[in-house]
């Protein structure tokens, strides 16, 4: 890294790490939460409707389960096509774009006559959602102050894992007593984006995004407005000293030509890994385990019960984000979450019981939140500005092959070795994916700039 020159000027950005408080508007945060809460929601509504769909469409329950496979095919390709767009036109535009493109997809998903038609859909759906996942942590890192980076990125997800949990209390209320009821629980999406549309007012640029492209004044009268937004929500109190420090160079070139070149590849693979592994036991127990439950002898109903009362575990994790998020390391609350959540995939593999299933769903869950949440912000925080969006859609969003196997393999190893053999193989996944996140760089309460180890350029003839 070349030596920082000394510098006449405020760093802007330094000026926004000092603020000791959220300092964005509530309708800002509620605009991001609602539109993560109905992006997670449409994660896993369609594994719910798997085994009614297969009825009403006459086709068998691999085939339906492709609808999962493509949907994360729709992620891979979402989140590397919207990265792109928004390295290059901004955080605003790429957040927009995700919104539409899950809102469509869930409409046509909703009306599909036929399951070819179903799965199309689920692909947009997966594009949306895989833009929201790689947006969402990387703006709330960027417009956050570094204290507060994994206390409101947690906050954001909170609402994206009440919309996981909230899928099975409303299947249950409605998918077993209405033939109709599995394309009314994927319109609810649908509705949610459009609403989020009218809200898309509130969303400010990045101001990372605008000086690392050049637009200083713009991104000198957004902290100006945050600053002051900060001081009236302290009662006018006066804002910490600033520390100054020096911005990150101008962005040039592809962003992902540069997480080519170290450190930045050798972060792209352990955390590309890392996503790959996890994802097989994520979407194996978010796309299958009702399935699975269903044959082991459970009714549809009995099922949806225990996976409601499992998915509490979601927002107790994302809670544990919000409230230790910034105060605990964030790689070793993921790694201690992640041994849990293997052991308890192994407990439900030879679990006995139906509380014994209750017990492990919940702690699986309560490690789906942690492992994805933290995940998402250490992804995010391993890269620079220029290539931000890029890299974590690149480690997220090709992470998701994982995911799209996930269905196909554990169905084969189903057939084969049964319910034990399935739960067994998310218990492995989970545990052998926390062996790469040890290889993570430690971020917790460090600003962005300190963590990318990132070039800088002199800012003296920068007028604040």
């Amino acid at each position: 890294m070349s030596t920082a020159p000394k510098v006449t000027a405020v760093n802007p950005l330094a000026r926004l790490e000092r603020i000791p408080i959220w300092p964005h508007g509530s309708k800002l945060l509620i605009m991001l939460g609602l539109g993560y809460f109905f992006a997670f929601f449409d994660i896993t509504n369609v594994a719910y409707g798997i085994p009614v769909i297969t009825q009403q469409f006459h086709v068998s329950t691999l085939l339906v389960s492709q609808s999962i496979s493509f949907s994360l095919y729709g992620y891979i390709v979402g989140s590397l096509i919207v990265s792109v767009i928004s390295d290059y036109y901004g955080r605003k535009m790429a957040l927009i774009t995700g919104i539409l493109l899950y809102t469509v997809g869930s409409f046509g998903t909703a009306l599909s006559p036929n399951v070819d038609v179903l799965i199309a859909f689920r692909f947009v759906v997966g594009m949306g959602i895989g833009t929201m996942i790689s947006q969402v942590s990387t703006y709330m890192g960027e417009i956050s102050p570094a204290a507060l980076r994994g206390r409101f990125t947690g906050l954001a997800n909170v609402f994206a894992f009440v919309g996981l949990a909230a899928v099975p209390f409303v299947a249950m209320a409605i998918v077993p007593e209405f033939s109709w009821g599995w394309r009314v629980l994927l319109f609810i999406g649908g509705f949610g984006g459009i609403f989020m549309l009218f809200m898309s007012n509130a969303l400010i640029e990045s101001p990372r995004w605008l000086l690392i492209h050049g637009h200083h004044d713009q991104a000198i009268a957004l902290v100006d407005r945050i600053e002051k937004q900060a001081m009236a929500k302290m009662g006018g109190k006066s804002l910490p000293p600033v520390v100054d420090m020096p911005l990150e160079e101008k962005a040039h070139g592809f962003p992902l030509l540069s997480l080519l070149k170290p450190p930045y590849l050798n972060r792209m693979i352990i955390l590309l890994v890392y996503w790959l592994l996890w994802y097989v036991a994520d979407y194996t127990y978010l796309g299958l385990a009702p399935t699975f439950l269903v044959d082991k002898g459970y009714n549809l109903a009995s099922s949806i019960d225990f996976s409601a009362i499992s998915s509490i575990g979601f927002v107790v994790g994302a809670l544990y984000v919000l409230w230790f998020g910034d105060k605990v390391e964030r790689k070793i609350s993921l790694i201690i979450s992640g041994v849990i959540g293997g052991l308890a995939m192994i407990l439900v593999a030879f679990a006995s019981s139906p509380a014994m299933i209750i017990i492990g769903g919940f702690l699986f869950t309560t490690t789906i939140a942690l492992l994805s949440i933290l995940g998402y912000i250490i992804t995010a925080e391993h890269f620079p500005t220029r290539s931000r969006s890029s890299g974590l859609a690149m480690c997220d969003g090709i992470g998701h092959f994982g995911g799209a196997i996930s269905a196909p393999l554990a169905l084969l190893i189903y057939g084969i070795y049964g319910f034990t053999g399935a739960f067994l193989l998310m218990g492995i996944a989970t545990l052998a994916s926390l062996i790469f996140m040890g290889f993570t760089v430690r971020a917790t309460r460090k600003s962005l700039e300190q963590v990318t180890d990132v070039t800088f350029e002199d800012v003296s003839g920068i007028q604040l």
